[in-house]
């Protein structure tokens, strides 16, 4: 009896159900890579026996791929330049030290549970489903992080007299003034050959609703927005309404570009997730079960292609394998010498990282929560500093730390990033006291991160393109390639987390094949 292709999948799908069949045609080269590299990992135990593995990096993307081929029985070795894992899920406490290329800084946080920054990544999307797959995975616990706020505030050093006003306000007369625009273009007939009488009426409705339009159809104001003088609800009598700010002045500010509907973005939208007690309970996580995997120290000198696979020099000597799974961020990895192709190395070379800073403080008190009922949120300026960000946990508790600064605009990363730390602490007490009046008095300890002079990743994430290099998406020989520089989600470990997955079903396949 001859033996076709389709019986021979009939009978092992009969023998042993359909994940069979699917890794039996992965092996015969009968189903699609696109397919395979878009699902993660389902490697069955025992199937990467016999084949090594050399991982570069123990960031996220490192750490996940050594995860998953480790179930499967893969022997993996990863090598971490530095003397921590995480890469850039980067969380600081009381007596750690943050390393940059101009010398240490140390930080002077107090001992609370709560008194932690995340200089790196700071917040997971509901839609960012690997990486929650993993907190749920790994039992790490998450609360909500609180990226849109209507008590925070707005501030643009040549509008409204220099002094920043309530995002509330701001959101509210902007809707406000669009909706009247709008209804008036509806009502004299501008848009007749569009829309139905019914169409005119219910549209004419929407917008007295969604705008807060008085009954002749004009924006003068909403309770929406607040009250008059510190009050923000009616209280006990009525309260009177603030009047609405200009729109002149709105138009003339920059909040329009994109910090009002910052959260519409589809990587900023709620809800947001954060763990409790610092972003890197995700890489302990990974460290409780690949951790004994990593060889601190080891900094990667050359990446050689071998008959038998790939040959790894460090510092520390040279580790072969069969396969490479390479992190490295591509500022790093461009000067490190190895045998890739050129268009490989012109891949890599032509990435541009944003010099990305962070700032963060220890208040002596929780002023913004005190003095502003800012609850979690965002602050927005024009000046370097760009954002403030506001602790959406440990609320009411003695103490807080206030992300003073949040820069990735190249002109302004640069400037932070050339000066140093305590410099960086001073200009970003004097920008946030332009926020914040008395805002230097309130805090006792600061510390800094400037990526683009951080050993080992020159640069906070890639810049946004035209997407991923399609060379990165594609093995070198043995070499694989993960990081979200080789994703169209650079900057997020949601990116990091599925490149891992790809580089680590593509390797699963060609080891199928042979």
């Amino acid at each position: 009896m001859s033996l076709t292709r389709r019986n021979f999948l009939q009978f092992v799908g009969t023998a042993a159900g359909a994940e069979a069949v699917h890794l039996t045609m992965q092996a015969l080269d009968l189903a699609g890579a696109g397919a395979a590299h878009a699902a993660p990992p389902r490697l069955l135990g025992g199937s990467g026996e016999g084949t090594s593995v050399v991982i570069l990096g123990a960031g996220v993307s490192g750490l996940a791929a050594a995860y998953e081929l480790s179930k499967a029985g893969y022997r993996c070795t990863i090598l971490e330049a530095t003397g921590r894992a995480g890469g850039r899920n980067r969380t600081v406490r009381a007596g750690d030290w943050v390393e940059e290329f101009g010398g240490r800084q140390r930080v002077d946080f107090g001992e609370a549970d709560h008194l932690y920054a995340n200089l790196g990544a700071a917040r997971i999307p509901y839609h960012h489903r690997a990486i929650l797959g993993y907190c749920r995975e790994f039992g790490v616990e998450l609360e909500v992080f609180t990226n849109d706020n209507r008590a925070a505030l707005f501030h643009d050093r040549e509008r409204f007299g220099g002094k920043p006003v309530v995002a509330r306000q701001v959101i509210t007369d902007t809707r406000g003034y669009v909706a009247e625009l709008l209804a008036k273009a509806v009502g004299q007939g501008a848009l007749d050959s569009e829309l139905t009488g019914e169409d005119k009426e219910r549209i004419l409705e929407m917008l007295v609703s969604y705008g807060g339009l008085n009954p002749d159809r004009l924006y003068k104001g909403s309770n929406r927005g607040g009250y008059r003088g510190a009050q923000v609800h009616a209280g006990l009598k009525t309260g009177e309404v603030n009047a609405p700010l200009d729109l002149g002045e709105i138009l003339q500010a920059d909040f329009w570009r994109y910090k009002l509907h910052f959260s519409h973005f589809l990587n900023q939208n709620p809800t947001l997730f954060q763990p409790v007690g610092g972003m890197d309970a995700i890489v302990k996580g990974f460290e409780k079960r690949v951790g004994r995997l990593i060889r601190y120290r080891s900094v990667v000198k050359e990446i050689r292609q071998t008959a038998g696979g790939v040959r790894v020099v460090t510092g520390n000597g040279a580790v072969e394998a069969d396969f490479a799974v390479c992190t490295i961020p591509a500022p790093v990895l461009k000067d490190i010498p190895g045998d890739f192709s050129p268009r490989t190395r012109a891949a890599i070379g032509a990435i541009g990282f944003v010099p990305a800073v962070k700032i963060a403080f220890q208040a002596r008190r929780r002023f913004w929560e005190e003095d502003h009922a800012i609850y979690g949120g965002i602050s927005w300026t024009d000046q370097d500093i760009t954002q403030i960000w506001y602790p959406p946990y440990g609320y009411h508790r003695a103490r807080g730390i206030i992300v003073g600064g949040y820069i990735w605009d190249d002109a302004p990363g640069l400037r932070y990033g050339g000066m140093t730390p305590p410099e960086r602490l001073r200009a970003a007490i004097a920008e946030g006291e332009r926020v914040h009046p008395g805002y230097g008095a309130e805090l006792e300890a600061g510390v800094s991160q400037s990526w683009r002079e951080t050993p080992f990743q020159k640069g906070g994430w890639p810049k946004s393109g035209h997407g991923p290099p399609e060379a990165l998406q594609r093995p070198d020989g043995a070499v694989f390639f993960a990081g979200d520089q080789a994703t169209a989600l650079p900057g997020w470990q949601e990116g990091a987390a599925l490149a891992a997955h790809a580089a680590v079903n593509a390797i699963h396949e060609r080891v199928r094949a042979k």
